[in-house]
């Protein structure tokens, strides 16, 4: 009976195994006496996909001015200097890459634009025909085609090719020649059908009468 009472009297005994101590905030050591835990046994099988690849030497994050620096080779003012040079050669480039992407959203936008004003170009030639032959001296069709003229200038469209321009091959489409004693060079005796761009892009060619020395 006196084992008994003695057991029931004894306090159970806690032992705190965390490894942060609650009031110092600090890792514990274990006791010098303490055995090693046993170290987890690993049930996933060999493979060299479940090994950790080892972290990248330091080194190879830095430049080559950095190592001279740090070696005592280069001196702040020259390693400043070049990552000056950097820095500009950075925004050089930068700065080229905004031109040529906003060169060529223009190029895009000038060609879908010039898709769209193609569908114009017949009742344009109709209106040039109509006031060669004098039906847009008077009457309402003259503010129709001022309104509509106006409308596709303010896209871009621009006509060219007049007579007695010089003759540009590039710009101009020749249907016809016409010998001229006169004419030192050649040039344009009459235009057939007026040429337009829009920006810097050629829409159409002007189909002229080209006028050459006899």
């Amino acid at each position: 009976m006196g084992d008994e009472n003695q057991n029931e009297n004894e306090e159970p005994i806690i032992r705190d195994k965390r490894r942060i101590d609650p009031e110092t905030g600090r890792v514990r050591q274990p006791p010098a006496d303490a055995e090693p835990a046993a170290e987890p046994v690993d049930s996933a099988p060999a493979d060299d996909s479940f090994v950790q690849s080892e972290d990248p030497d330091v080194e190879t994050t830095l430049t080559d001015a950095d190592l001279s620096f740090l070696s005592g080779q280069t001196s702040a003012e020259e390693l400043a200097a070049e990552r000056l040079a950097d820095l500009q050669r950075v925004t050089a480039e930068y700065a080229n890459y905004r031109k040529r992407t906003e060169a060529n959203r223009e190029v895009e936008r000038e060609r879908t634009t010039g898709d769209v004003v193609k569908l114009l170009l017949p009742v344009l030639d109709d209106l040039d025909r109509a006031e060669k032959h004098g039906d847009l001296a008077e009457g309402p069709f003259v503010s129709i085609a001022a309104k509509l003229r106006a409308s596709v200038e303010r896209l871009g469209l621009k006509p060219f090719g007049a007579v007695g321009e010089q003759f540009d091959p590039n710009l101009h489409e020749a249907i016809f020649q016409q010998p001229n004693p006169e004419a030192t060079s050649e040039t344009i005796a009459d235009v057939v059908e007026t040429g337009y761009t829009i920006g810097s892009t050629l829409l159409r060619a002007a189909k002229v009468v080209v006028s050459v020395p006899a």
